[in-house]
């Protein structure tokens, strides 16, 4: 089924989707290197080969929060988790937005099907995209996504966590002005917005699964 839903140019939106029946499928750091490239190298208006062709070629994948006029997406915030990804984008390109996020999933389906030796879906469900309509929104959204793997007990910090946009801006300040989007004007400010989330975040967490046992 076609995806008719419709982004605009200029809006935000945190997109997710996780792995059919909770498999891990980003369970190493190879499978999880191979999403990170799928979602920069799809990131494009430019005609693309399929990248299991470009991977057999020399190319070079630039960083997943370079911008450029051709970006569909300007990356503000990302994170792999072992069974589900999380993308908070800035919309460029508005009428390529679906068929990025599907050429992303297909790709990586192909591509985990195939050194798996399986067949079938890997996705649960068609990928949610919830508008961030507000900056207060956006910062809470952005801290939600860097402190999932500490609220899943993968980590102890997020920086301790390699497939995260945390590590990339707590390692390089200037991609807080490259995303002026995100009201935080230095990492020190943003570790302390982040980090001192860490056991709230874990507490209702566990509320919300007591109330749906």
């Amino acid at each position: 089924m076609p995806d008719n839903r419709i982004f605009y140019d200029g809006d935000i939106y945190h997109i997710c989707n996780k792995s059919i029946s909770n498999y891990h499928i980003f369970r190493n750091n190879t499978l999880a290197d191979h999403f990170k490239t799928t979602l920069t190298y799809y990131n494009t208006t430019a005609k693309q080969i399929p990248l299991s062709k470009a991977l057999k070629k020399e190319f070079t994948i630039p960083h997943i929060m370079n911008r450029h006029k051709n970006s569909i997406v300007f990356v503000l915030g990302f994170c792999i988790m072992p069974d589900h990804y999380h993308l908070l984008m800035k919309v460029n390109h508005a009428t390529f937005v679906s068929q990025y996020i599907n050429n992303i999933q297909n790709s990586y389906s192909h591509f985990y099907n195939k050194i798996n030796e399986r067949h079938g879906p890997l996705w649960q469900n068609r990928f949610r995209a919830i508008n961030i309509e507000d900056n207060s929104t956006l910062l809470h959204v952005l801290r939600y996504i860097h402190l999932n793997p500490t609220t899943a007990n993968l980590v102890s910090l997020p920086e301790k966590w390699s497939y995260s946009s945390y590590v990339d801006y707590i390692s390089d300040s200037s991609l807080l002005g490259l995303n002026k989007e995100i009201s935080i004007n230095s990492i020190k400010y943003l570790r302390t917005f982040t980090e001192n989330q860490i056991d709230y975040q874990k507490t209702i967490k566990g509320i919300r699964r007591k109330l749906l046992e």
